[in-house]
């Protein structure tokens, strides 16, 4: 039976992986990007006010069921509905994504490779290495302008959750990685031959 390639880009929040994967997506098409983001666990009863009462820089804070029994299920080229989630209110959504299956998985966020059991299902591993300044300047940006926080409540997270919980189950994962990224879609010739290796996975030249 026909089976699909995972690939796993993971760093810190604001370390430009999620601008790897739109990099790549300007020169490869054919392939599923699943966003560990999408599998956050509910927690509607935070607030700008309250929103350490959550943490989300927990390994814990993840669906790793669910996360770990639809990438399954779409490595062996099955379908999937994948999960929505709502970060101004920081619940799931009601909708959800049908995503069919594809050569190549574009699989990408901050601990995907904490769980052993999900770690194992990705081939190729890539941990994007970014100053701690410049991530967090581009976290305090997004959360401003995508997700409705105040600057005090971002700077609050950062120090209490974010910045503790990079150094105890992110940056550890850097072990685990094939290809480390430094500075992540700024990184020209890393970009270059990461595209080289997912055309050659698509080509079926592996």
């Amino acid at each position: 039976m026909e089976t699909a390639r995972i690939i796993g880009i993971t760093g810190g929040s604001g370390s430009g992986k999620t601008t790897i994967v739109r990099k790549i997506s300007e020169l490869v098409s054919d392939f599923v990007f699943i966003p560990q983001d999408n599998y956050y666990k509910s927690a509607e009863y935070l607030s700008n006010a309250n929103i350490t009462a959550f943490n989300f820089d927990h390994p814990e804070a993840f669906d790793n069921e669910l996360m770990h029994e639809q990438l399954h299920a779409l490595k062996h080229m099955q379908p999937i509905e994948m999960p929505t989630y709502d970060f101004v209110h920081h619940r799931r959504a009601e909708q959800s994504i049908k995503v069919k299956p594809r050569k190549l998985i574009i699989f990408e966020g901050i601990m995907i490779f904490t769980d052993p059991a999900i770690r194992d299902l990705i081939d190729l591993k890539i941990y994007v290495d970014t100053p701690d300044d410049i991530r967090f300047i581009r976290r305090l940006s997004r959360d401003i302008k995508e997700r409705g926080r105040t600057v005090d409540s971002v700077i609050e997270q950062y120090l209490k959750v974010v910045r503790p919980g990079h150094f105890q189950f992110t940056e550890p994962t850097k072990n685990f990685a094939d290809i480390i990224i430094p500075e992540g879609g700024v990184n020209e010739n890393s970009l270059n031959m990461l595209v080289s290796f997912i055309k050659t996975i698509l080509n079926n030249e592996l």
